[in-house]
């Protein structure tokens, strides 16, 4: 691996932390809807949304190799870990 790719990895890593924020944003949103009786085409909607945004992101992210892969799958479950803790009752 060159020294570019190496510098660049924390960048990855920052963009699996933002794709997960946004990603279980869309579904506390989507849960939080279907509490309120979204249709079913709604929920649907939520749940393309994300599938699109998560299958996408990666898939652009893979495009660069497997360590960026690496760096943005590992920002992207740490950010799930917080997400359960913020968004945990008490």
């Amino acid at each position: 691996m060159t020294a570019l790719p190496m510098i660049a990895l924390p960048l990855y890593f920052a963009a699996g932390l933002l794709l997960a924020g946004v990603y279980f944003l869309l579904l506390r949103q989507s849960l939080r809807l279907h509490g309120d009786r979204l249709s079913a085409g709604g929920m649907t909607l939520f749940f393309l949304l994300r599938l699109l945004l998560a299958g996408g992101g990666f898939w652009l992210v893979a495009q660069q190799g497997a360590g960026p892969l690496l760096a943005a799958l590992l920002g992207f479950v740490l950010m799930r870990f917080a997400a359960q803790r913020w968004m945990m009752p008490e």
